[in-house]
């Protein structure tokens, strides 16, 4: 099989939105209308992973944003990124469970952190759940401690990759 990474497009969200549900709890996972805002505004930063039906098998999406560590409003409210500078964050990484551990999560952090390079960004921000630290740090990020999220009710920890 092979993967196509690719920026989403409108017609994706439906796809998009079954994985989200998939892989998150209700309390964490992003609404319909919080993703097609993502894709409306962000689409420079929100990437998708296709297999050879170019059916939508995963994906990775976060605004630019000016601190290092995201806050829970970005999870409600998108707005159009910079053209350079700043903190790339990601908000969602997932990938449809029939296609998990065969390397696609990290296929889409390497799309996402060339894309952050290439635009000059400072790091690659990111919070996640105490069991998924390890995963990430096996793809270069640091954890910096507990974050203040509160989001979905979880305990989150920053992780940030600097490029």
């Amino acid at each position: 099989m092979t993967i196509k990474i690719t920026n989403v497009n409108p017609d994706d969200l439906l796809d998009i939105f079954k994985i989200e549900e998939a892989g998150f709890v209700p309390e964490q996972a992003a609404t319909k209308e919080a993703i097609a805002e993502r894709i409306e505004h962000i689409t420079d930063t929100f990437f998708v992973a296709r297999n050879d039906d170019n059916k939508v098998i995963g994906f990775i999406n976060g605004p630019v944003v000016n601190q290092r560590y995201l806050t829970d409003d970005l999870f409600i409210k998108t707005t159009v990124n910079p053209a350079n500078g700043g903190f790339q964050s990601i908000l969602s990484l997932a990938v449809s469970a029939k296609y998990q551990h065969q390397g696609i999560s990290g296929q889409l952090l390497k799309a996402m952190e060339e894309n952050a390079l290439s635009n000059k960004r400072q790091a690659v921000t990111l919070t996640c759940l105490r069991e998924l630290i390890e995963f990430y740090e096996r793809h270069g990020y640091k954890n910096e401690g507990m974050a203040l999220s509160e989001h979905g009710g979880a305990e989150w920890f920053n992780m940030v990759k600097v490029i």
